[in-house]
């Protein structure tokens, strides 16, 4: 069987991977909070863990590996923007908006995930079906002697669980030292956190013995885990932005509530996502959503694409450039495999590179290598592995085509043709070569030049003040980019004819 080697945050080194139950592979990964859209770093650990998934399943069986994905549908957020609603002048009762709006936020994630190839988790929770878990877990820590209650709250006591901080590698006085912790003048000590909060009228809340309120985030993952999974279970996964104090919380929980358990087996974390080199945010003017590349004409395979040829475990940048270059490498292989069967499995490069943990660089090079070599068939199987090739790619609709520069381009190819007339191959090299750089590739037929456009490459044409922007991908007739685009095209193309002639 295929040896596969993941890194274990947790002991910090990769290992190989031995399934608690070979017939029984269980995998948890954080969900999102379902207040409004995914946004692109959001999307990470879903491609990431999707294609763990694909390639347990390859290597164990599809029957053999449950996948849990959570969706946390209770949280301030959510009410804040339930409230909103109201505020606004909705007539129905907060419940019924917060419903509606987790609802409408789920169904969007999941359309937005599917545009990127991810297979559907094999369970996916939501957190509101699981207070009673909640309650029951909350109520056995306090027993044991691992949390207690205060004036409506019930909170963790961090410093009764020995090993806390050991996924993160840190300290209890270290992290007091270093964090900003929350201070209430119920808690014991400034780490603990908490369980259970109350609510008031105006909030979601369930009946508990410590009365109405509702589950602190943390808690959550660790009842819907050992709901759905067990005592022990082989990889919990998520973005490194979770490992504290997330999941060093979510640790303390479940192995003082199931110390006969060891929780998590395998600790894995995907790395932070940037835009154009940067931090993505709002006040930097590049934060953005999944919907919105998809709805600016970006294929969510181009979007999976550009997230693979990064490794999981290093910071993603995500580039105009990138994707452009995703995109056009994602036509060709379409191009080659077309009408082609897929061979029976994988070529067994792209599984060993998968297999050292997730050497996705490694796999696209090798895809790389079999359309080199003519394989498609191989080609074909491989890519399905990554989730790429399959189905149809979103064509792009109403965009630039040479049609809009006819006139110019046409010169171009009538100097083309006397230069080649006359022997003069430097030149036919150099007006081909700078049509090139362009966007213009030029095709000899028959039946005379024929030309074809790069759409994303004209996004150079575009003022430099609006270059790296996400929406030089979309330039349709009577948008603002269209009209900017095809002005600078023409500038430039007139300049290298006047220069030419």
């Amino acid at each position: 069987m295929t040896d596969i080697q993941l890194y274990n945050t947790r002991t910090r080194r990769k290992e190989r991977f031995e399934p608690l139950d070979p017939a029984n592979l269980r995998m948890y990964v954080c969900g999102p909070t379902v207040y409004d859209r995914a946004h692109l770093g959001n999307a990470r650990p879903v491609v990431t863990f999707d294609l763990l998934f694909r390639l347990l399943r390859h290597v164990y069986g599809a029957d053999r590996v449950t996948y849990v994905r959570n969706f946390t549908d209770v949280d301030d957020k959510i009410n804040a923007a339930a409230l909103a609603r109201k505020q606004a002048g909705d007539p129905r009762p907060l419940e019924e908006l917060i419903r509606e709006r987790t609802e409408e936020t789920i169904g969007w994630y999941h359309a937005d995930m599917d545009a990127l190839g991810a297979l559907r988790p094999s369970q996916e929770p939501r957190a509101t079906e699981f207070i009673g878990q909640m309650i029951a877990m909350i109520g056995d820590l306090i027993e044991k002697g691992h949390a207690y209650a205060a004036e409506g709250h019930v909170m963790f006591r961090v410093r009764s669980y020995k090993d806390y901080g050991a996924l993160s590698g840190r300290s209890v006085d270290d992290m007091i030292a270093g964090a900003r912790v929350e201070v209430a003048p119920f808690k014991e000590d400034p780490m603990d956190f908490v369980l259970w909060k109350p609510s008031d009228g105006d909030l979601p809340g369930w009946d508990s013995p410590w009365g109405r309120g509702r589950p602190g985030w943390h808690i959550e993952c660790s009842a819907m885990s050992h709901d759905l999974l067990g005592d022990s279970f082989d990889i919990h996964g998520g973005g490194i932005d979770l490992q504290f104090p997330h999941h060093e919380n979510e640790i303390a929980q479940s192995c003082c509530a199931h110390p006969e358990g060891g929780f998590a087996k395998v600790w894995m974390h995907n790395e932070m996502l940037q835009v154009e080199g940067k931090k993505m945010s709002k006040s930097l003017g590049n934060f953005f959503t999944v919907r919105d590349l998809l709805d600016q004409g970006v294929p969510g395979e181009v979007i999976r694409f550009v997230f693979l040829s990064t490794h999981y475990r290093k910071p993603m940048d995500w580039t105009a450039e990138k994707a452009r270059e995703a995109e056009a490498t994602l036509r060709k292989w379409r191009g080659l495999v077309a009408g082609i069967e897929p061979a029976p499995s994988p070529a067994p490069e792209v599984i060993d590179a998968l297999s050292d943990d997730l050497n996705t660089a490694g796999a696209i090079a090798a895809l790389h290598g079999l359309a080199g070599a003519g394989d498609m068939a191989g080609l074909k199987a491989s890519a399905g592995l990554l989730g790429l090739l399959g189905g149809k790619m979103t064509e792009r609709g109403g965009e630039l085509t040479a049609d809009d520069f006819s006139e110019e381009l046409g010169k171009f190819i009538k100097l083309r043709a006397e230069a080649k007339k006359a022997k003069d191959y430097a030149k036919a090299d150099r007006i081909r070569d700078l049509l090139s750089r362009a966007g213009f590739s030029l095709k000899d037929t028959p039946d005379g030049t024929e030309v074809s456009i790069d759409m994303l490459r004209l996004a150079q044409f575009l003022p430099s003040s609006r270059h790296g922007e996400v929406r030089v991908y979309v330039m349709q007739p009577g948008t603002e980019e269209y009209a900017e685009t095809v002005s600078g095209v023409r500038k430039f193309l007139r300049r290298e004819l006047s220069a030419l002639t």
